[in-house]
């Protein structure tokens, strides 16, 4: 038999069934894998090539397919092959086939040398995981050996193939460890003898990049290699020789990329902080690459000026605190950021010119935090340094986020555009940070420009300027308090002399009055300055989106200084609802703005302009309530029922008030009568409940109906008490007729508010007892096809436990039935779903003791409940769940102690159960574990993930890592 059939592994873990898995079985699946038309038999070539690789028969058939009369796809596989087993089942290898298994792989790597690099890479790869596995007690010096055993002569390869094979092979070795699946005891112990083989390694990639003879090519993959091991946290000062050498490889174009790489990559290492001194001396070495960096800007070489800059800003970014703490060398750092600003500000428009200035913007960042974190006196000598830089800053920002001309920006793509607003975003948060540094400065520095410009009446100036200054403040302002600022007055007078002529320029403007609303609310002398712009703006719908979220906000912060305003803003508003000059979801903002404004007037007011404002509205409703439904009407209807749900959103003549406990929400009386929402939604219920009624099928109009209830309950609270019989006794047709999850939540919605008011419970718990009863019997039926009813119908449930318990005693209410169709939710694919079921299950089992009902069906089928939980938690469930399912077991611990002690014990008895995989032992553990821990509900989760683990065969392996 051939020695390389007597591979190890026979009986590998995870082995696929007992397939027929031949070379030519493999062979024949990659022919249908590569070439095969249909992707459903590519597909299943896929899934059984997946089986074949970590089948025991995979040590037989790899070799084979690596003979050189094979295909370079068909060895390609067989090297990937040896790679998962050696990765991944290293403990079926016996260790005295260790040495034979490394000769071998080093023969075929040898052989590939000169022959396919994909194949050859991959043979490496499987070389460097025996390696680690291997490192450092049964291969001490592997890295030595590899060098030793490739700089060997060998007639059959030429020296430069030899090399080449090597370097890939030194560049894998830190790759495979990076993503290697070793214990963390391993890692530690394989990563400290890899620090020590860089000895190894160093001196042979220092030579061959210095010596004049070696090729181009070989040059490359000794940067490549370089790059590769300083991710090991190779010691800074160690690198020095290669990461100048590298530094002169910048001057050859071909080998240009991978020098950066490698440098970023020496740089950006966490440990590199530690040496200050190579760290000093790098600065001359990125300096003089200014003039490289100047002639490659002037060329428009975008990929030059990228690389060099990404050095600078490596070296900035994560060194600045060392740097600055060399105060004796502040000059040569502060050149360093002279040279960085210089990136920040590289001519052109980001991102069609140039896109090297957007990975300048976390440098400043991270300047400005190390700069304010010193102690006082430095940070003083420090700001007087870079206070200027910052101002300098902020001029460069300005001047990159200007638009282009109408001509040039009209040329761009919408993918550069989207590019260049995200870019501007970056900019705005940069801006903002930086008035940490320069404060009220910052702003009249700003607002001085602004001036200027727009008063100089010799020079003519360009509306990007003015955009750019005014973005420039509209970044501060949206985040930071301006209310003590002495220079917006001025802004805000200066805003009405702006000639507005293009509609980037008249956003902004829109845009900075909107970031300026909370400082109006308390100058309200000053908002007939700009009140005028902002409706004029209303009308222009390329500048629906600044327009109208600008009058929203101004009608939330200003809303009891604009009653002078009121009529006129109504008036244009419902011109151009009218006019339909809007999008649906401006529409729906304008809607919430009149809610807001109308809020802050007298009832009569509020009546009299509802009146004026939805009429035209439940007008053309009434019409399409007498249409044949069809989609057009539909999507009318929906419309303006969402136009009523926003503006009832934020319609709110009271305040509402937080009460001592914090958990309950009540309202300051209205003095002056009904309440305009409950007068509005009184008059137009008939009419809902004729649309309704020829829309009951549909989920998107019953949807939207609920949503002006619901979203009318929010708002109101108590006010909205009138409604209640009226709205259970229509939720109950509803529902009754269709069932459908948004009725339920509405429902959520009454029975949080209202139930526990006696004067509402009986229509309450009529609705309740009636939707309880139609969604059990939608459970007989089969309710898989409805996950979002489930969802919805558990958290109503869990919601009527928490606020009326008392609807549990209820002799019509099924509470048994109740049980068991929550059980059944837990088993359901639709976390949402499982999550509400178990969330309903944490309210009911607390209940155990004061509702005999809730306590008597604990009692007969809590077993149930406990083994579906034992199952979730054993595999059938997400794994991303089992907090949930640790929620219901502490519960059930805490308030069912006797019961679950003898349950848990039965439950884990039968073989197999919940896991296959688990000890009679294992099982034994984690119910003592369970039942001791009644107070931390900590640590019942961690119990859960760990045995869950233990259930799925995954304890200790690495995908519990971010677990």
């Amino acid at each position: 038999m051939d020695r390389r059939e007597e591979q190890p592994g026979a009986a590998g873990a995870g082995a696929a069934p007992a397939l027929d898995f031949t070379v030519e079985n493999v062979e024949k699946a990659l022919h249908q894998l590569y070439y095969d038309p249909n992707i459903e038999n590519k597909n299943l070539a896929q899934k059984w090539l997946m089986q074949a690789q970590v089948s025991p028969q995979a040590w037989h058939f790899s070799w084979q397919l690596l003979q050189p009369d094979k295909v370079p796809e068909i060895q390609y596989f067989g090297a990937s092959a040896l790679h998962i087993k050696i990765s991944r089942y290293w403990s079926d290898i016996p260790t005295d086939q260790y040495e034979s298994l490394k000769a071998q792989l080093f023969t075929q790597i040898t052989r590939f040398a000169s022959g396919s690099k994909i194949v050859l890479t991959r043979l490496c790869v499987a070389l460097a995981s025996l390696a680690l596995s291997m490192m450092p007690d049964a291969w001490p010096c592997a890295v030595a050996d590899m060098v030793r055993l490739f700089q060997a002569e060998d007639s059959l390869v030429d020296g430069q193939g030899r090399c080449l094979a090597l370097l890939e092979l030194l560049t894998v070795l830190p790759e495979e460890f990076q993503t290697s699946r070793l214990p963390q005891y391993r890692k530690g112990l394989v990563r400290a003898s890899l620090a020590v083989e860089c000895g190894a390694v160093f001196p042979l990639l220092e030579q061959l990049l210095q010596q004049p003879s070696s090729p181009s090519c070989v040059r490359q993959k000794v940067l490549k290699c370089f790059s590769s091991w300083v991710q090991l946290e190779v010691p800074l000062q160690d690198c020095e020789a290669l990461i100048q050498a590298a530094f002169a490889a910048l001057q050859d174009s071909e080998l240009f990329d991978s020098s950066v790489e490698a440098i970023v990559n020496a740089i950006s290492q966490p440990d590199a902080q530690r040496y200050v001194n190579t760290l000093l001396k790098l600065i001359p070495l990125v300096l003089g690459l200014q003039e490289q960096l100047r002639q490659a800007v002037q060329n428009g070489d975008m990929e030059t000026s990228h690389g060099i800059c990404r050095i600078a800003v490596a070296l900035g970014e994560n060194h600045s605190r060392a740097l600055l703490d060399q105060v004796e060398h502040w000059q040569s750092f502060l050149a360093l950021v002279n040279m960085i600003m210089f990136c920040t500000g590289i001519p052109g428009h980001y991102p069609v010119n140039e896109t090297t200035s957007s990975l300048t913007l976390t440098f400043w960042y991270t300047l400005q935090d190390d700069i304010l974190s010193f102690e006082a006196e430095k940070q003083a000598v420090y700001q007087q340094v870079y206070r200027p830089v910052y101002f300098q800053l902020v001029d460069v920002l300005l001047h990159k986020a200007q638009f282009p001309s109408d001509e040039e920006y009209g040329f761009w793509s919408s993918d550069e555009k989207e590019q260049f607003r995200i870019y501007r975003v970056d900019i705005s948060d940069t801006l903002m940070y930086v008035y940490e540094m320069l404060g009220a400065e910052l702003l009249s520095n700003l607002y001085d420009k602004l001036g200027r410009l727009l008063t100089n009446s010799e020079e003519p100036y360009s509306w990007q300027h003015t955009e750019a200054l005014l973005y420039g403040f509209q970044s501060i302002a949206e985040t930071i308090d301006v209310n003590y600022s002495d220079v917006v007055p001025g802004l805000i007078g200066l805003i009405p002399r702006i000639s507005i002529s293009n509609v980037q320029l008249a956003d902004t403007v829109m845009f900075t009055i909107g970031a300026l609303s909370e400082w109006l609310a308390d100058h309200p002398v000053m908002i007939n300055s700009v009140l005028p712009l902002v409706l004029h703006a209303l009308g222009n719908p390329e500048l629906s989106v600044s327009s109208v979220s600008t009058l929203k906000k101004i009608c939330r912060e200003c809303k009891y200084d604009l009653p002078p305003y009121a009529a006129n803003i109504v008036a244009v508003s419902q011109d151009v609802l009218m006019k339909q000059i809007h999008k649906t979801s401006q529409c729906m903002w304008l809607m919430q703005a009149l809610g807001f404004l109308l809020s802050a007037l007298q009832v009569e007011e509020i009546l009299k302009n509802l009146h004026s404002l939805i009429s035209p509205y439940i007008q053309q409703l009434e019409k399409l309530a007498e249409e044949i439904p069809n989609p057009s009407n539909k999507l009318a209807i929906v419309h303006i029922l969402g136009l009523l749900s926003n503006l009832f959103t934020t319609l709110d003549v009271s305040h509402h008030e937080d009460d001592h406990e914090g958990s309950e929400l009540r309202k300051l009386p209205v003095p002056q009568g009904p309440n305009p929402v409950v007068v509005v939604l009184q008059q137009v219920f008939q009419l809902i409940q004729k649309v309704l009624s020829k829309w009951l099928n549909d989920a998107q109009v019953v949807e939207a109906v609920c949503a002006i209830f619901e979203k009318s309950v929010k708002t109101l609270l108590d006010d909205f008490a009138p409604m209640v019989p009226q709205l259970c006794e229509m939720l109950g047709r509803m529902y009754s007729t269709i069932p459908q999850a948004s009725a339920l939540d509405l429902t959520r919605q009454l029975v949080h508010i209202f139930a526990h008011e006696p004067a509402h419970f009986p229509p309450i718990e009529a609705l309740f007892l009636l939707v309880t009863s139609v969604t059990l019997t939608l459970f007989q039926q089969g309710p898989r096809n409805h996950p979002d009813i489930v969802d919805s119908f558990m958290q109503l449930l869990a919601q009527a436990l928490k606020r009326k318990p008392d609807l549990f005693l209820c002799e019509r209410l099924d509470v048994k039935a109740v049980f068991q169709c929550a059980v059944l939710a837990l088993k359901f694919p639709e976390a949402p779903t499982v999550k509400a079921s178990c969330g309903f299950f944490t309210e009911l089992l607390p209940r155990c003791g004061e509702v005999e009902p809730v306590g008597k069906v604990v009692q007969e089928d809590g077993r149930m409940l406990l083994i579906a939980v034992l199952e979730a938690i054993g595999g059938q469930a997400s794994r991303s769940l089992m907090d949930c399912f640790a929620d219901i077991l502490f519960a059930l611990n805490k308030h069912c102690f006797s019961l679950l002690s003898m349950w848990i014990k039965e439950a884990l008895q039968p073989p197999g159960f919940p896991s296959a995989r688990l000890s009679p032992e294992q099982k034994d553990t984690f119910s003592q574990q369970i039942l001791r821990e009644r107070v931390n509900k900590r640590r019942v989760k961690e119990m859960v993930k760990e045995f869950t683990l233990l259930c799925r065969g995954l304890h200790g392996t690495d995908y519990t890592a971010d677990y």
